[in-house]
C-alpha cells in the first residue's frame, strides 16, 4: 500500500538530539522554579500544575513542591504532559530572547518539500509539546513548519505505546499501512508497527541492525 502520510519525530530525525539534550533541557532545568513562580496563575500553567498534582494522587502542589516534582521528572526522563507543556513555554521565552536557535539537518527542508510536492501529507509526533515542535521548526527558518499539516504530542499518548499510533491513524482516518513513521527509537517504531503502521528508523549515527528498514537520512529514504 503506498504511503500517503509521513509521521516524523523531530528530535534525532529532523534535528540533532544534542540540541535538546545540551541546550533546551538545561535551559528549562535552570529556569523551572522561577518560571513556575512567575506564571503559576497563567491558565495553561495552572492547568498543567493541577494535572501534575492529579498524576501524583490528587495533591494541590505548592510552587516549591511543583518545581521539585518536575525537576525529578526531568532527571528521570519522564515524558509527562504537564512537564512538556511547561518546558515548551520556557523554551518559547528562550527563543524569543534569542538565547538559542534550533538546528535542522541539511537534508530535511528539501526532503520535506519534495514529499509535500508529491502529495504526501506531513505530520510530526514528538514527546515535546506541539508548541515546542513548532518553535523548533520556526526557529530553524526556511518555513519548514508550514509544510506540516499537524502536530501530535503526549496528549494523544506516549510514543512507546501502541494505542498512541492507533489513535493517530483513527484521527487521520487512514489505513495504518498508509502512514510511515520516521523515528530513531526502535521501541517507538515497534509500537507503531504492532498496530500496522509502516516504519523506518532514521539512523544518523550509523548502524543498520534491527527490525525496521533503515535510512541514513531523509534524502536517502525511498517512499516507493
Amino acid at each position: 500500500m503506498p504511503v500517503s502520510v509521513i509521521l516524523t519525530d523531530i528530535e534525532g530525525v529532523a534535528g540533532p538530539l544534542s540540541f535538546l539534550n545540551d541546550t533546551l533541557l538545561p535551559y528549562a532545568r535552570d529556569r523551572l522554579g522561577s518560571f513556575i513562580a512567575a506564571h503559576a496563575e497563567d491558565e495553561e500553567i495552572e492547568e498543567a500544575l493541577d494535572e501534575a498534582g492529579r498524576l501524583m494522587g490528587g495533591f494541590d502542589l505548592k510552587v516549591g513542591e511543583a518545581e521539585a516534582l518536575l525537576q525529578r521528572w526531568m532527571k528521570q526522563g519522564r515524558k509527562a504532559t504537564p512537564l512538556k507543556i511547561i518546558q515548551g513555554q520556557i523554551w518559547k521565552e528562550g527563543y524569543e530572547a534569542g538565547a538559542f536557535k534550533a538546528e535542522l539537518y541539511p537534508d530535511v527542508a528539501a526532503s520535506l518539500q519534495a514529499w509535500k510536492a508529491a502529495g504526501v501529507r506531513l505530520f510530526a509526533y514528538s514527546s515535546s509539546s506541539e508548541l515546542a515542535q513548532r518553535q523548533w521548526l520556526n526557529s530553524a527558518g526556511g518555513d519548514v513548519e508550514a509544510l506540516f499539516e499537524g502536530f501530535f504530542d503526549t496528549r494523544i499518548g506516549q510514543k512507546h505505546e501502541e494505542e498512541s499510533y492507533k489513535a493517530i491513524a483513527e484521527q487521520l482516518g487512514l489505513p495504518p499501512a498508509e502512514i510511515l513513521v520516521l523515528a530513531e527509537n526502535e521501541d517507538e517504531l515497534d509500537a507503531a508497527r504492532a498496530v500496522g503502521l509502516s516504519t523506518t528508523r532514521i539512523a544518523r549515527d550509523g548502524g543498520s541492525a534491527g527490525k525496521h528498514p533503515v535510512a541514513a537520512d531523509l534524502a536517502s529514504l525511498k517512499l516507493g
